[in-house]
């Protein structure tokens, strides 16, 4: 162990003597949520931290590790605070993938062996796919979400059984709502089957894809994009292209990660007269995890009615 994560380490041993232990978990740079009695959790994101909240109740305290749209999990590199709320959790949500790294960074930096649910294992997907690269964006795949209420609800009844009942309820509320996420994805689909879509980085596409649109850029620019690389003059006029010649009638815009060559693509799908769909990866401000994935769903919809 090196001398900085030595002295890291042992900022947190003072820290945690020096709280009680029924203390309420504080989010690093956010807000935690719950009662000293409650199961503590510790997320990656705050789009898990909605999830969990929405299942537990009053029964989780939860802290979101990410929780600031100008927060990159895959540049996140945990502090003391973080390794303190990750010592006294029972549950650490991640997403895995190579998405949020840094938990199990802290994870293999501490003492503390909390139960882990790690959201690319229960997705159930292959991480190694023979063609393209694997998306890690699966709280945009509403049945992996389904799957982890239902990992969640077992997992948060075995850390208190007195609860479980409140657990099935809340994991079968918010099934309910993904159910409904997915008729509208179905509705997109019988409508607009096989129609073209253009995007910036892979963040929406299991939605795309379940709604039944195609995606026709080319994987290279997503690719440079999101690795935040310089993207080829050759790949990104195939992009621009797209748009000039009607390949695609919608373009859906991570409007977290934008440069010269994204607002290109902008820029292009406007003067086009192509719809444009903002997304984002961090929950917006107000919103629960079910409605801002409404939101989504209509506005997809809505622009491939265009």
């Amino acid at each position: 162990m090196n001398r900085a994560l030595a002295l890291l380490l042992a900022g947190v041993a003072v820290t945690a003597t020096a709280c009680s232990a029924g203390s309420t978990t504080s989010a690093p740079g956010g807000s935690a949520s719950g009662t000293a009695a409650a199961v503590r959790v510790v997320t990656s994101t705050d789009v898990y931290g909605d999830i969990v909240k929405t299942i537990g109740g009053d029964a989780v305290a939860v802290t979101s590790v990410i929780d600031d749209p100008d927060k990159d999990p895959h540049e996140y590199e945990g502090d003391a605070q973080t390794q303190l709320a990750i010592s006294k959790a029972q549950l650490v949500v991640e997403n895995g993938g190579g998405y949020d790294d840094f938990i199990a960074t802290m994870l293999d930096a501490g003492t503390a062996k909390p139960t882990v649910v790690d959201v690319t294992e229960v997705s159930g997907y292959d991480q190694e796919p023979a063609t393209g690269e694997f998306n890690e964006h699966l709280w945009y795949d509403f049945p992996t979400m389904a799957k982890l209420a239902e990992r969640l609800s077992t997992e948060l009844s075995t850390l208190r059984p007195d609860q479980a009942a409140t657990f099935r309820a809340g994991a079968a509320s918010f099934t309910k709502g993904l159910d409904g996420l997915e008729k509208g994805e179905a509705a997109i689909r019988a409508q607009h089957a096989g129609d073209g879509v253009a995007i910036t980085e892979p963040v929406p596409l299991y939605l795309l894809q379940a709604a039944g649109l195609t995606n026709k850029t080319p994987e290279e620019f997503s690719e440079a994009i999101e690795e935040d690389t310089d993207v080829a003059p050759a790949v990104l006029q195939q992009t621009l292209d797209l748009f000039a010649t009607k390949q695609v009638q919608l373009l859906v815009y991570n409007q977290q990660t934008t440069g010269p060559q994204t607002e290109a693509v902008l820029g292009a799908a406007q003067r086009s007269g192509v719809a444009v769909v903002p997304v984002t990866e961090t929950l917006p401000s107000g919103e629960t995890y079910l409605s801002w994935m409404q939101k989504n769903v209509d506005a997809v919809a809505a622009a491939a009615r265009d």
